[in-house]
């Protein structure tokens, strides 16, 4: 486990899902995305999250795509985290079982959420995942602002300490920063994330944040900030990410925006063919894509 809680640090991408002009799942154009990613050089990769517009995959399609991403990860150092994003207890302990069988490093588990249920079924939803997978290192997804789901920091170090397995805390909270200062104050083994784009990247990292899982359009610009920052940079790392917080705020507005935007930036980087989003989706509208093509511009240094 020692070696995964390693390698589950520094930019930890959520994977896109490339789709055809049709709608259908570009399983070539998956397998195209992993690979990127793993080039970029970071040591762990999750699937499937918002990014991935799992709510939009059935569970064929959600199989299939963590199979082929289990099968790319497996020869290589890098960590492949499975998400549990299912709504029903009886589904999520299947699906984290199916996913530690089949080769997953670690587990995501994002809380229930629709139709707000009540808070000690959550919890017991939480426990009966981490219950079920004890051997494997398992993180839990904080998103209020998708979710609606509030979790103290007591909460969560009473989890941990009911679970070893219980290890990071994805952070999504706005803004971040409280919630990963009283989690590291804890007595407990957790580590936090940030996600949420990494639109509070320096002040996570201030506060003790040991990894960010942002999307992966754009991998190489946050492997740039982590690595200046870790080389006691601080000052370029933090130029840097200033350089790219306004477009990531923007985007951030609305989460089937960011996808779509990073969609785009994909396709016209050539790592996918379309930039096509499953339907309810966010369109961009000419100015937005003009932005796209701006923040293009202006990295074009940094990809690889």
């Amino acid at each position: 486990m020692n070696d995964v809680l390693t390698r589950i640090s520094g930019i930890c991408p959520v994977l896109e899902v490339p789709f055809t002009p049709a709608g259908d799942v570009d399983e070539d154009g998956f397998r195209r995305v992993v690979d990127h990613v793993i080039r970029t050089g970071v040591s762990a990769v999750m699937f499937p999250g918002f990014a991935s517009e799992f709510h939009k995959l059935d569970d064929a399609e959600r199989e299939q795509l963590t199979s082929l991403l289990l099968d790319a990860t497996a020869p290589t150092d890098v960590a492949a985290i499975v998400s549990v994003p299912d709504h029903a207890t009886t589904v999520a302990l299947r699906r984290a079982r199916q996913a530690v069988a089949q080769g997953a490093d670690a587990v995501n588990l994002l809380p229930p959420y629709f139709l707000s249920p009540p808070p000690h079924q959550v919890l017991h939803h939480v426990e009966a995942v981490l219950d079920a997978v004890p051997e494997t290192p398992a993180i839990l997804q904080y998103a209020p602002g998708q979710t609606g789901t509030a979790l103290t920091a007591e909460t969560i170090h009473a989890l941990a300490r009911r679970h070893d397995n219980l290890r990071f805390v994805k952070v999504e909270a706005v803004p971040p920063g409280p919630v990963i200062s009283a989690i590291s104050a804890g007595e407990s083994n957790v580590a936090c994330l940030v996600g949420y784009a990494g639109v509070q990247m320096p002040d996570a990292l201030r506060r003790g944040a040991v990894g960010v899982q942002p999307g992966c359009s754009f991998t190489e610009i946050y492997l740039d900030i982590w690595n200046r920052w870790h080389a006691g940079r601080i000052d370029e790392a933090t130029e840097l990410h200033r350089r790219l917080l306004p477009y990531l705020a923007y985007w951030m507005q609305d989460v089937e925006l960011i996808v779509q935007a990073e969609k785009t930036i994909s396709m016209r980087r050539g790592l996918i063919d379309d930039d096509h989003c499953r339907s309810p989706r966010r369109p961009l509208d000419a100015e937005e894509t003009a932005m796209v093509q701006r923040f293009l511009d202006e990295f074009r240094d940094h990809f690889r």
